[in-house]
């Protein structure tokens, strides 16, 4: 398909769909919106002041003015209707992730070989303002070499979107934590670009009557997971559902010459620690050299010129959103690979399936499969 400088967008889904800017991009116009339930083809349709409404993705697909669809349905339907989207002639943004196993990854990849078009994941957590710091402290080898790093990502209370208002199970219920695990993967390959090539990773669960019944047979709360990347790099990942938790998205990276500690939103703010010659103490009298740290005061990237004038907006997660607007529509505009493609979205997702895998294994060692591989 031809595109040009003027990117018609079909926004599906009018949850966390409507936190998106399309609408306010130079190169870009939602065209049209769909959604399965009344009260949210109302929002979306408030929100992009926009006069196509559609009842269901599959009605949508049939507009032939939409160049593009940004899909936002519930994750286990995201491979099903990438592969509808680009079989139908559009470009895709989908929400996080790919797919929820190594054979829906494999089904999105092969719509997107046959067929030529753009896909691109709209994971959050690699245009956060501290992510973007840290992508430029790797660029800059401010860190030196980085040795290892850890991501973590707390939302206890999950269990309160396990059911809707009539008592039926939503996706979400009993939903595995690593199967949703790109907003911390990203946090490292986002980064580096590096992969991760094996895992081990533990489960806890309790036995709750709320995990009863779930449709992914899944008896934990909370899931950590111990990656090595193909460099070599320990990078530990906590994702957890359940406890006394700080709710949380967010990542450490450690290197030899400076390291890097994202603000916790409930906890800590952002510090740069440096390696340093002076020599101190512990509280048993051992030597130990003292770094430098320093509070770091995060720039706000929305402000400047890396986005269009009109798109600078404090967005959701941590200024995340009006990013990934610009990288999918850009990313067409210029009929170039978007930052997080096809093979960088499944390079986020698939560690996240295989770390499950081995949790129900009770730990096993497991190998996670290479793009050319699936």
């Amino acid at each position: 398909m031809q595109v040009n400088d003027q990117i018609r967008i079909g926004v599906v889904g009018g949850g966390f769909g409507t936190s998106f800017y399309f609408h306010l991009h130079p190169h870009s116009k939602v065209e049209a919106v769909a959604a399965m339930l009344p009260e949210e083809r109302v929002r979306l349709q408030s929100t992009y002041a926009c006069s196509k409404v559609y009842g269901s993705l599959t009605e949508l697909l049939k507009d032939p003015c939409v160049d593009a669809v940004a899909l936002f349905t519930p994750a286990p339907l995201h491979a099903q209707h990438s592969v509808e989207a680009l079989h139908a002639g559009k470009h895709v943004m989908c929400a996080v992730p790919v797919g929820l196993s190594v054979e829906e990854c494999a089904m999105v990849k092969e719509a997107v070989r046959q067929t030529g078009l753009t896909y691109m994941m709209a994971e959050t957590s690699v245009y956060r303002q501290d992510t973007i710091s840290a992508k430029q402290f790797f660029r800059d080898g401010l860190f030196g070499e980085l040795m290892a790093a850890e991501a973590t990502y707390h939302h206890p209370g999950l269990e309160d979107y396990f059911f809707d208002a009539m008592g039926k199970p939503t996706w979400r219920h009993g939903l595995p934590p690593m199967l949703y695990g790109t907003h911390c993967t990203s946090f490292l390959i986002g980064v580096t670009g590096e992969r991760l090539a094996s895992v081990n990773c533990i489960g806890w669960g309790d036995d709750s009557a709320l995990l009863k019944g779930n449709r992914y047979n899944n008896p934990f709360w909370n899931e950590t997971a111990l990656f090595k990347s193909e460099r070599g790099i320990a990078f530990r990942v906590n994702i957890s559902w359940k406890g006394a938790l700080l709710p949380t998205e967010r990542c450490e990276w450690h290197g030899e010459k400076m390291s890097f500690y994202s603000k916790d939103p409930r906890g800590v703010d952002a510090l740069v620690v440096k390696r340093t010659r002076a020599i101190g103490a512990d509280d048993a009298g051992f030597l130990t050299h003292e770094p430098s740290v320093e509070s770091y005061r995060q720039p706000l990237w929305w402000q400047t010129e890396l986005l269009p004038e009109s798109l600078r907006i404090d967005s959701g997660h941590y200024g995340s959103h009006t990013f990934i607007t610009h990288e999918f529509v850009n990313a067409l505009i210029q009929g170039r690979e978007p930052e997080v493609g096809i093979e960088e979205a499944i390079a986020y997702t698939l560690p996240g399936i295989v770390a499950h895998d081995s949790a129900l294994r009770g730990g096993e060692s497991l190998a996670v499969p290479t793009f050319d591989q699936l």
